[in-house]
């Protein structure tokens, strides 16, 4: 059976989508292209439909960044679900607000069609204890505190295109607006750079990654900043655009950084900042096989491969085309997105719904 599938992919920065017909085994990409992403999200929905040129899908899935401590693996969207969702919000409201008006817009403009949720934390669900455990007391532990981790999409899309070729010891580095680091053995998931939200591990755009706890509680006793303020500051202030002062974009930090001194230290601090992490990853994992970069900067930017490759040769991450083992690999999360979508409507798990 062939599906049409709409794959709707909100982050931090962008809307994607693509529209794939998935059946016997493939997936046939129909269009894939990103629009703007507007508060009114009836206006990008126009733009999707106008690229679909008139065709309907059998279902539409949507990425989601966090689905709180119950919602992992891809599941229909009903009432329950969007209610799991609502109360998510508060680990990742960055996106989650943003993901849950997109759904409800798509169901408005397809009335009836499936739409599944499918997780960002999902391949990182079964993380083993000595990961997943944040070193706070039992209580909070039991309180759906943990390290969840993100962009498993990303690394599940990774792991299928590698296919029988996929080492043992993997490390993924997804590097955008939004970036992680993630060891995986045999194919799953043993430790992730960022931890209970997005907010965590290396330094982003505008995100500041992992912090001392000590300073958000010099910062709330100091200056009196309430929990909105610090997040606004640590979300949309930080990463590179705080250290530089001029912009959280890496490619605009080149194009300064002969003239701002602070554009290229931005630039220095985050490159540091995922060899840390890869190297991290390599601990975990007790070696390296394959190195792959993802996302927008993994992906295009061989001026940041080359810059973090450079820091890690001692750890035997080599590029080259003789001995090489580093990669750039298109992490396409819409074409996943559509593969855990038809699997699910495959598996009975999804059916015409009103919600």
């Amino acid at each position: 059976m062939e599906t049409l599938i709409l794959s709707i992919n909100c982050g931090s920065s962008s809307l994607k989508f693509g529209a794939f017909i998935v059946g016997k085994g493939q997936a046939e990409t129909v269009v894939s292209d990103a629009v703007e992403n507007r508060p009114d999200h009836t206006a990008s929905f126009d733009e999707i439909a106008a690229k679909l040129d008139g065709a309907q899908p059998d279902a539409v899935g949507h990425r989601i960044v966090h689905g709180g401590p119950t919602l992992f693996g891809p599941r229909l969207i009903d009432n329950g679900v969007i209610a799991d969702l609502e109360a998510a919000c508060k680990f990742a409201p960055l996106h989650g607000r943003a993901a849950l008006d997109l759904i409800a817009e798509a169901q408005r403009r397809y009335p009836g069609t499936p739409q599944i949720a499918c997780f960002d934390t999902g391949f990182h669900e079964h993380l083993p204890a000595i990961a997943a455990i944040l070193p706070v007391p039992k209580a909070l532990q039991a309180a759906e505190v943990r390290r969840y981790g993100f962009h498993g999409l990303s690394c599940q899309s990774i792991v299928r295109q590698l296919g029988a070729n996929r080492p043992k010891r993997l490390v993924v580095a997804h590097l955008g607006s939004g970036a992680s680091v993630t060891a995986v053995l045999n194919g799953v998931s043993v430790d992730t750079s960022m931890g209970l939200t997005p907010s965590g591990g290396v330094v982003m755009a505008t995100r500041s990654g992992d912090l001392d706890p000590g300073l958000l509680l010099f910062l709330l006793r100091k200056d009196g900043m309430t929990a909105g303020r610090l997040e606004e500051l640590l979300d949309h202030e930080s990463g590179l655009l705080g250290i530089s002062g001029q912009s959280g974009d890496l490619q605009k930090l080149r194009q300064l950084a002969l003239a701002v001194p602070d554009a290229q230290l931005a630039i220095d601090i985050f490159c540091r900042s995922v060899a840390k992490q890869i190297a991290a990853m390599i601990a975990s994992l007790g070696g390296i096989d394959l190195l792959v970069f993802s996302g927008g900067i993994g992906e295009h930017d061989a001026e940041t491969r080359n810059a973090l490759c450079a820091d890690l040769v001692w750890a035997g991450v080599k590029q080259g085309a003789d001995a090489g083992n580093v990669r750039a690999c298109s992490a396409d999360e819409e074409e996943q997105i559509a593969w855990d979508t038809s699997a699910l409507m495959l598996a009975g798990g999804a059916h015409n719904v009103s919600v």
